[in-house]
């Protein structure tokens, strides 16, 4: 297996609406988007890991870790409604453009999920380098609800199933007759630069799952997600150990 240059770029807009300015808040010490960095500089397949923001006070804070900040990112990418593929290919365009830098994977690192076991991204970028064929690597985990026993609400007022499936009235079928389902995380994400550029998708159609265990997966979106996560950190739930890194600024 060649060596690759994998890239891990963690998008970081400054105009969060559920917790203002959430990328940069003290989280334990340290800002939130400094977990995400310290997560990616421990990981062994890593090469090299940038911060794409439209804000400076994020990207000199993001420097301050040991973070890349070489390029800004366009006001039209970081709306509140901006998918993740133009942000993801204005970085690759603008490093090929301007460094003449092509890496082989991008692995996306949000940081709100700040909790992440620096093995899980090794795993999902050796598992797409053994597997070529593969557009992506996502980390799926068992979800709490089984989509198979959730509803809609039609427009007369009574409910109809979500999912319309082979089975007669799967919701009124035991948990454990259903087929296993996985909900995807965000935690960690791996792709092929070819996926994001030339087949215009961050995950392409052939995705890899890496299976995580839920409670590894923490995510922060709402006030009562930030002081969930501060909890478990106070009562050292989740440590730095556990993770795998140590975060340290300049």
């Amino acid at each position: 297996m060649k060596p690759t240059q994998t890239l891990a770029l963690i998008p970081a807009r400054g105009g969060s609406k559920s917790i203002p300015r959430k990328n940069i808040l003290p989280l334990g010490g340290h800002p939130l988007i400094a977990y995400s960095i310290a997560a990616a500089q421990a990981a062994e397949t890593i090469t090299r890991v940038i911060v794409s923001t439209d804000d400076e006070e994020i990207a000199e804070i993001a420097r301050s870790y040991g973070a890349e900040t070489p390029f800004t990112r366009p006001d039209a990418h970081a709306q509140d409604a901006t998918p993740d593929l133009p942000v993801f290919q204005h970085a690759l365009k603008w490093l090929s453009a301007e460094e003449g830098y092509h890496p082989d994977i991008v692995v996306q690192l949000r940081p709100t999920s700040p909790f992440r076991r620096v093995w899980h991204i090794d795993q999902a970028v050796l598992r797409l380098q053994k597997h070529p064929e593969a557009d992506a690597v996502r980390t799926v985990c068992t979800p709490f609800q089984n989509p198979y026993k959730m509803w809609r609400i039609a427009p007369d007022g009574l409910m109809e199933p979500l999912m319309q499936t082979e089975y007669d009235e799967p919701y009124n079928m035991p948990r454990q007759a259903l087929p296993d389902v996985y909900w995807q995380t965000g935690y960690v994400d791996a792709a092929w630069t070819d996926t994001i550029l030339e087949k215009n998708s961050m995950t392409g159609a052939r995705i890899l799952p890496l299976i995580i265990d839920a409670g590894d997966w923490v995510d922060i979106d709402s006030p009562s997600d930030w002081t969930n996560a501060e909890r478990l950190l106070e009562n050292k739930k989740i440590t730095l150990e556990d993770l795998g890194f140590q975060i340290e600024s300049s």
